[in-house]
């Protein structure tokens, strides 16, 4: 049993940055595949980006390239997700998952999801 908790969403202007947060408890991320989905409103959840166990594999969506950067604390039990240049369209709902399957950008592969943190972008 994995529990994650999201942190530092927020309301901020387009062109602003967030680092959002995800706290792990119950068992330690080392072994674990981790990534970040985002559900907008009137949208299906989407994939954002993932990185595995390791830290060595990271993969982003398309969407979010040369503007995110997902990293991992292992020692902190810490996912990370830097957000640079946000625009109005990444406002959503933004969760962070656990999964120690090899296919890291599909959400059926995440066994553990935390509840959200909302990041709004105003334009």
């Amino acid at each position: 049993q994995v529990q994650l908790v999201e942190s530092g969403g927020g309301l901020v202007q387009a062109g602003d940055s967030l680092r959002l947060s995800c706290a792990a408890s119950g068992r330690t991320l080392r072994n674990y595949n981790m990534a970040w989905f985002r559900h907008a409103p009137g949208q299906a959840r989407e994939f954002v980006a993932a990185i595995s166990w390791s830290g060595d594999n990271r993969y982003y969506a398309d969407s979010v390239t040369g503007r995110c950067t997902i990293s991992r604390d292992n020692a902190k039990n810490t996912l990370y997700l830097q957000m640079n240049s946000l625009k109005p369209e990444d406002t959503a709902v933004y969760y962070c998952a656990a999964s120690m399957s090899m296919v890291l950008t599909t959400q059926s592969s995440y066994a553990y999801w935390g509840q959200g943190t909302q990041v709004t972008v105003s334009s």
